[in-house]
């Protein structure tokens, strides 16, 4: 039997709270744009317009609020995002409001008002609960001691999507910021990938921030920020720049 080459999916988070940046990196081929109201200067006022500006690529929009806020997570929902990365979830307790806040009663309780998410996929406002309201993504991050420390109960979690490993919180909290070959980090590692790689009921996908294998579903993710690479990129074009190019005004 061959083995199938893993397939390379692409997530770039975004920061900059701009739609033509967002488009530029769902025109560039990314799989998912995570759009950050964490860590970025995003509020509700452009997150319409940079999830908009995903459309006619096959990119998904998804959104990593704030923190874990029933109202954020329906706005972004309701402006037609596909899903929501939530921060800092510490027990199993706190994951399953997170699946149920992205999820419609009797499964959840995200309230209804989907007037222009509907729009996303061409169909009618009737039709969006029943074809689309139960395929929302829930991805939840693990980036603390008490989240390692439970993450057993967490797999277990009913309708989590991918499990996202932070490693830069993860180490700061163990003590060694940035040592991702400490071995404290590394045994935390090791035991988020023990839980979400063992069989049921840890069946969701798993991600970190640069490349992991993803056991069951054979694809490997790899993640970065739009804003260190284009910092990069700038600062190689200056240093490269000879003295007589011309500038733009």
């Amino acid at each position: 039997m061959i083995e199938q080459t893993p397939k390379i999916r692409t997530s770039f988070i975004c920061t900059i709270p701009s739609a033509v940046v967002t488009q530029a990196l769902a025109q560039a081929g990314a799989d998912t744009v995570v759009i950050d109201q964490e860590h970025g200067a995003v509020g509700p006022e452009n997150l319409h317009a940079m999830i908009a500006s995903t459309a006619g690529a096959n990119c998904r929009p998804v959104v990593r609020v704030g923190k874990r806020d029933e109202a954020m997570v329906k706005l972004a929902l309701d402006l037609r995002a596909v899903g929501i990365v939530f921060p800092i979830v510490n027990t199993a307790q706190e994951a399953s409001d997170c699946v149920a806040m992205t999820r419609y009663p009797p499964r959840g309780r995200r309230g209804f008002g989907p007037f222009i998410g509907h729009s996303r996929w061409g169909m009618s406002f009737q039709d969006y609960l029943p074809k689309v309201g139960g395929t929302v993504v829930c991805n939840i991050q693990i980036e603390t001691k008490a989240a390692i420390d439970n993450i057993e109960a967490i797999c277990a979690v009913e309708g989590i999507s991918v499990l996202v490993l932070a490693p830069f919180d993860l180490s700061v909290e163990l003590g060694c910021p940035h040592q991702f070959d400490n071995p404290i980090f590394l045994k935390a590692v090791e035991q988020f990938e023990r839980a979400t790689t063992a069989p049921p009921p840890g069946t969701m996908p798993t991600a970190t921030s640069g490349w992991q294998k993803n056991a069951r579903s054979k694809h490997l993710f790899r993640g970065a920020s739009h804003f260190q690479i284009w910092r990069r990129g700038a600062a190689g074009m200056h240093l490269e720049q000879p003295d007589d190019c011309d500038h733009a005004d």
